[in-house]
């Protein structure tokens, strides 16, 4: 998926249309999403450099801009009111995902071209990691989304919309890996043979935590659902989780789709898109950090059922975004941006390599989990 055209004239304009005070000075595109456009720009509010980040929503991915953004504006209003009686004078802002509205009062802007633009206030001081590099990261990490969650226990789940409908229906997801193979559109599925194998060999797994639900037995939550570590900003000075972003995929979904993507993007020393599939590991002591640090958080709002199944977590969203890649190389890369041809078949063998690694070690991880005090 390719980037649409930018320029700092595009970039002014946009800061126009929000409530913002001083003068704009520039932008540049930040961070390593691969979904929407997103940009860092500078205001000078009377000497003192402000930073905000500006972002043009895809809407070819997110059909409802204005019914994400009202979501997206709800939850951050919640979540900055349950921060501001902890938090200390100030500090708000870094410590809750902060909006700034635009002149006629709505959360988004929406330009000549019909792309629709958001603002958030700049958290400083803070990073995110696509690939993290200790224990204590992890764990900072899993405890923010974990507080997240919890902070959002009280919100009423249903009152949000699906931005991405069967967003984590992992058997939507194989069935439309199926279709992908009928259709066969650039003549990919011949060089993905053994991928496709794996992939439907694993079938069973995608029901499990589905039918949990359907039972009864695992509620729905307000949850992230998408839940990449790089979707955390981490303290640079304390290495504290600081705030959750990337509010995009915000709705009714299971506390675990939240766990197990962690499980997905920390456990392994591999990036998402490793060709060195000899790299792809599983590191015990991170998915002990990541368990503790969100059954710290959240613990006290999950059920038994949900405790019980986060190893079961890790492997099924693993699966899942495997499904997610090789169904996008099948279709010719409409969904994930990509940098080089087959980078989407790269990412599918890189979540594979990782799920037969959380297979092998699965009971190991298992009495860790049981091994954790109760939050």
């Amino acid at each position: 998926m390719n980037r649409k055209t930018w320029n700092q004239d595009l970039l002014r304009e946009a800061g126009r249309r929000f409530r913002l005070a001083g003068h704009f000075t520039g932008g540049e595109p930040y961070g390593s999403g691969h979904i929407n456009d997103t940009f860092a720009v500078t205001y000078d509010q009377g000497g003192t450099r402000v930073r905000y980040i500006f972002q043009r929503l895809n809407s070819r991915v997110f059909r409802d801009p204005e019914g994400l953004m009202d979501n997206v504006a709800r939850v951050c209003r919640h979540t900055a009111a349950k921060v501001e009686r902890d938090a200390p004078p100030g500090d708000v802002n870094r410590r809750a995902l902060t909006m700034v509205e635009a002149g006629d009062g709505k959360p988004f802007w929406v330009d000549d071209a019909g792309d629709y633009w958001r603002a958030y206030f700049f958290i400083e001081h803070a990073s995110t990691h696509d690939v993290i590099t200790s224990p204590a990261q992890a764990r900072e990490a899993a405890r923010a989304f974990g507080r997240f969650q919890s902070m959002l226990a009280d919100f009423p789940a249903d009152s949000l919309r699906e931005t991405i409908p069967d967003f984590h229906h992992t058997r939507k997801r194989v069935e439309a890996l199926r279709r992908a193979v009928g259709e066969d559109r650039g003549g990919r599925a011949k060089d993905a043979g053994p991928e496709l194998e794996f992939a439907l060999s694993r079938e069973e797994l995608a029901g499990i935590l589905l039918d949990l639900h359907a039972a009864g037995e695992m509620p729905a939550r307000v949850t992230h659902n998408d839940t990449k570590l790089n979707n955390v900003m981490l303290d640079n000075a304390t290495g504290e989780g600081v705030c959750v972003i990337d509010l995009d995929t915000v709705m009714p979904g299971l506390s675990l789709y939240d766990f197990g993507d962690m499980v997905r993007t920390a456990v392994s020393p591999a990036a998402e898109d490793e060709r060195d599939l000899a790299k792809v590991a599983v590191r015990p002591e991170f998915f002990e950090a990541l368990a503790g640090g969100f059954l710290s958080s959240a613990g006290s709002v999950l059920r038994p059922v949900e405790r019980e199944h986060l190893v079961t977590a890790g492997k099924l969203l693993t699966y899942e975004n495997g499904i997610r890649f090789l169904t996008d190389y099948l279709l010719g890369d409409v969904y994930f941006r990509v940098k080089r041809p087959g980078h989407n078949l790269d990412r599918c063998r890189t979540q594979f390599a990782l799920l037969r690694e959380l297979e092998r070690r699965e009971n190991e991880l298992g009495r860790m989990v049981k091994d954790i005090p109760a939050g």
